[in-house]
């Protein structure tokens, strides 16, 4: 099982094939460009669960990237670790404010970085420490197959179970019905968009219990997410 999609960008091949090796050898999936540009396209296409971003790429610099990514809705929750031999205290101040979740100054164990990356994604997504996801008052065990709200149980068919731990897992993340589509049922999949919303209405009344409020938020012209702060 992945423990996460990793977005690499950096331009020392020799670096980024070791830290590859590691991340693979955790279970990372490790997408990997040497371009500032086009990690913002990879990113937009596919958001990844994490970005480590070297400071000086080619392209764009790394600051410039991560700033860009902060101001997309698909990637502006996407956690960005810096990889960079400045280790000045003004430096890592000023990734930090740019929106970086952490800083890890060059050289560094591979080892180390690995347990950063697993500690950040732990952070923003509980779902990577196990096989029990929670999020408000839904609990998920992947292993048995089962939903409780509440406590009390929720019948859901394969399709809204899939649909729903992927929400779980990006909890207050919005997703499009064309992400949704890949994510869920696969990039390969012929299914018409406007499919995601008939599923969205079955997921919705099997957790809906009693007075429970609603707990998937849409968004106007974006899409989907799980969120409480927006239930109603």
């Amino acid at each position: 099982m992945s423990r996460g999609h990793v977005l690499l960008v950096e331009d020392d091949a020799a670096l980024a094939e070791l830290v590859r090796w590691h991340l693979e050898r955790e279970n990372f999936e490790v997408e990997h460009t040497v371009d500032g540009e086009e990690a913002l396209l990879l990113a937009r296409e596919s958001p990844p669960d994490l970005v480590l971003l070297d400071w000086m790429v080619e392209g764009l610099s790394g600051i410039e990237v991560c700033r860009r990514l902060r101001r997309v809705a698909d990637t502006a929750n996407v956690p960005i670790i810096m990889l960079t031999a400045r280790g000045e205290e003004e430096d890592r101040v000023r990734g930090l404010e740019t929106g970086a979740d952490d800083y890890v100054t060059k050289p560094f164990s591979p080892r180390e970085l690995v347990a950063r990356v697993g500690a950040v994604l732990r952070r923003v997504r509980p779902a990577l420490a196990g096989e029990q996801l929670a999020y408000a008052d839904i609990e998920m065990d992947t292993a048995a197959h089962k939903v409780r709200r509440a406590g009390s149980p929720v019948a859901l068919g394969p399709t809204e179970f899939r649909l729903l731990k992927h929400f779980l897992e990006h909890p207050g993340r919005v997703f499009s019905r064309e992400r949704l589509l890949d994510s869920v049922w696969g990039r390969d999949s012929d299914i018409e968009p406007r499919t995601v919303d008939v599923h969205i209405r079955r997921l919705r009344k099997a957790i809906n219990i009693g007075d429970a409020a609603d707990i998937i938020r849409t968004v106007r012209s974006a899409g989907y997410a799980l969120d409480s702060e927006g239930a109603a």
